[in-house]
């Protein structure tokens, strides 16, 4: 996995700390290498998920810190295949979390992630 960061696609912080806690900004799964959306649920948010990643490295934190998360969705019948992919990255105790699934995400993304992570660096 590389350690370069996705840009944002519009004006806004990747990530923002507050006290002890960082709110990531939405991701889609875009290849930092390219900066193009991939294609496919599974692919967009595996991606998605390891753009969270690298953030919250960048900040000192891991997936392990996350405490909230929510997914957006184009469609709901991907809940399943995103649970699925979400439990491989996500372990004991998971972070809670929301989905929703709504009318259209940003560049037509299948799945868009935010997450808010405990950090105590």
């Amino acid at each position: 996995m590389s350690d370069k960061l996705v840009q944002p696609v519009g004006p806004y912080s990747l990530v923002r700390r507050a006290g002890s806690l960082l709110f990531v900004s939405g991701q889609l799964g875009i290849d930092p290498q390219t900066n193009q959306l991939v294609g496919g649920v599974e692919k967009q948010l595996s991606l998605a998920i390891q753009n969270v990643q690298r953030i919250l490295a960048s900040e000192g934190a891991a997936l392990s810190d996350v405490v909230k998360t929510t997914v957006l969705l184009a469609d709901m019948d991907d809940f399943k295949t995103v649970n699925d992919l979400y439990a491989i990255y996500f372990k004991e105790p998971y972070p809670a979390r929301s989905t929703y699934a709504v009318k259209t995400l940003p560049l037509h993304a299948r799945v868009e992630i935010e997450v808010i992570a405990q950090c105590n660096e």
